[in-house]
């Protein structure tokens, strides 16, 4: 195996496009309502299959439809998941995800099994067989966020793996002490522009990146939507614009931003072609509904980014 995405799994309901809410006891119509498998594990899971890499995912789901449908999704997809694991006393994590018409989204989210699930549930069997180590999700995995999650980073360092970190937003309002301990493990660390922000205290790109080298961080690439993204090792920085697409559901694009980089992290790319390449996979997951249904393979990503 070459990537292991340890992290959020989660059953998708999206609707698009919703333009209004309805009042009390009232209903609206949308164009579209379907179920997608979702998840940051998940969804880089599956963007790095799709470009050709041999690829795991370790969580946690319930006994129930919504868990029998993800772990359907991901070997139907040809990932490997022997790490995930059911639990029978809590449900599936699941997120209603509301697409507005510009297709920004809005999540209600139930927390469910990635809120129980903690080292216990780590097969280091399975993760001395991979060659990067993705914790996609963390700050929204109470029983694994903090000391937890930095013992799994040291560790991982301490097996050879090379390690990488991707944050959702914490609704705890802990931020940065929730991740702190973790961050002189941490190789690669790509966060959302906005979790960022929260994590540091700071506005600027620049600045922010500084604040995470200087804990230990090797590598930080920010992710900044419309805005591209921005990546830096403290040697080197690359500035690198979105692509100018039709935005249908961006649902999923930071994840797809980061299966694109570690595909270029696994395949020894500098930092300038891979930032560009992680950008072309945000694009194309933004072009459908759903985290990963505009995700393709690598040839056509490749083609995508020649013709500019």
């Amino acid at each position: 195996m070459d990537i292991l995405c340890l992290g959020l799994v989660v059953a998708d309901v999206v609707a698009s496009p919703v333009k209004e809410f309805p009042e009390k006891g009232k209903l609206i119509l949308v164009d579209n309502m379907e179920l997608h498998s979702g998840g940051c594990a998940v969804n880089t899971g599956i963007t790095l299959k799709r470009l050709g890499v041999d690829t795991g995912v370790m969580g946690k789901v319930g006994d129930d439809g919504f868990g029998e449908f993800l772990i359907n999704v991901l070997k139907k997809e040809g990932l490997d998941t022997e790490g995930i694991k059911k639990e029978k006393e809590s449900h599936t994590s699941s997120t209603m995800v509301i697409v507005d018409p510009d297709g920004e989204r809005r999540f209600i989210h139930f927390i469910g099994t990635n809120g129980k699930f903690s080292l216990k549930d780590i097969s280091w069997e399975i993760i001395s067989k991979c060659k990067i180590l993705h914790v996609a999700g963390a700050m929204l995995m109470p029983s694994f966020d903090g000391k937890p999650l930095s013992s799994l980073m040291k560790k991982a360092k301490e097996m050879g793996k090379i390690t990488s970190l991707d944050t959702a937003w914490d609704f705890t309002g802990k931020w940065l002490s929730l991740i702190e301990d973790s961050l002189p493990y941490v190789d690669y660390f790509l966060p959302s522009l906005e979790e960022a922000k929260m994590l540091s205290g700071m506005e600027n790109p620049r600045d922010i990146a500084q604040f995470f080298l200087k804990r230990g961080v090797k590598v930080v690439g920010l992710k900044m939507g419309d805005k591209g993204s921005y990546v830096t090792d403290g040697k080197n920085e690359v500035i690198s614009p979105a692509y100018k697409i039709e935005v249908i559901d961006t649902t999923g694009a930071g994840d797809a931003f980061a299966g694109g980089f570690l595909l270029g992290v696994l395949e020894g790319w500098d930092i300038n072609f891979t930032s560009t390449f992680a950008n072309a996979c945000g694009a194309f997951a933004a072009q459908s509904i759903g985290a990963t249904s505009g995700i393709k393979s690598r040839k056509e990503l490749l083609q995508f980014i020649k013709r500019g």
